[in-house]
């Protein structure tokens, strides 16, 4: 579904060059939940842009269901991450004037807005299995971190991407609600057949993984 070859990633401000990503290869299969653990700034959630085509590589090539995703224009690059490949973040960036529903029905609204009733539909089903159908009509200020979350997954998930990519997404929460968060991750990726790639620094969040690497000096192990 997805493969990265000979990615690097080099910063230069004109005095100092940084070498954070020094030719990552990696590959993942449809279903399949990857995790990859780092100490913070490691250069973890720079891959995960960039497999997700959020920042440029320096070098080396994303393939994204058999499409280099770098060779595309920019409003190509830009559908690709609306409609085919799905967020979450550990700062769960919703909107704070609009309700929950609202907040997760945006991305499919930006996809094509002439499927609103469709789109509720399919967020109250999501919403529901995510066990926030009572909190439809609540704004986030009025929602807990794990709740915030847990809007946030089903955001990434309305456009039914066959990819979601999820940056320490319990970075914010206590053990307890991450565990339930990370739960609610796994269910979504055996049901859908839906492919995952979670990047975290803690190891005992990737449990649910079927394959686990480390990402160390700019290398991926």
């Amino acid at each position: 579904m997805l493969q990265a070859k000979n990615i690097h990633k080099v910063y230069n401000n004109g005095v100092r060059e940084l070498r954070v990503l020094k030719g990552v290869d990696l590959s993942i299969e449809k279903g399949s939940f990857l995790a990859i653990v780092g100490q913070s700034g490691a250069g973890k959630s720079t891959l995960l842009h960039i497999l997700g085509g959020l920042d440029n590589p320096t070098e080396g090539k994303v393939i994204f269901e058999q499409e280099d995703i770098y060779s595309l224009g920019d409003c190509a690059l830009s559908k690709v991450r609306n409609k085919r490949i799905g967020f979450v973040f550990q700062f769960y960036h919703l909107l704070s004037e609009f309700t929950v529903l609202e907040n997760v029905l945006m991305p499919g609204l930006i996809a094509d807005s002439r499927q609103e009733e469709k789109l509720k539909e399919t967020a109250s089903k999501l919403l529901m299995q995510a066990g926030l159908s009572e909190r439809i009509t609540y704004f986030p200020s009025e929602l807990s971190g794990g709740e915030k979350q847990r809007v946030a997954i089903v955001r990434g998930l309305i456009n039914k991407p066959g990819l979601l990519l999820c940056d320490e997404p319990t970075g914010n929460l206590d053990s307890k609600t991450g565990d339930e968060i990370i739960s609610l991750i796994k269910r979504i990726n055996l049901e859908n057949q839906m492919s995952v790639i979670l990047v975290t620094h803690n190891i005992e969040l990737t449990k649910a993984a079927d394959k686990i690497y480390h990402l160390k000096d700019g290398i991926l192990v």
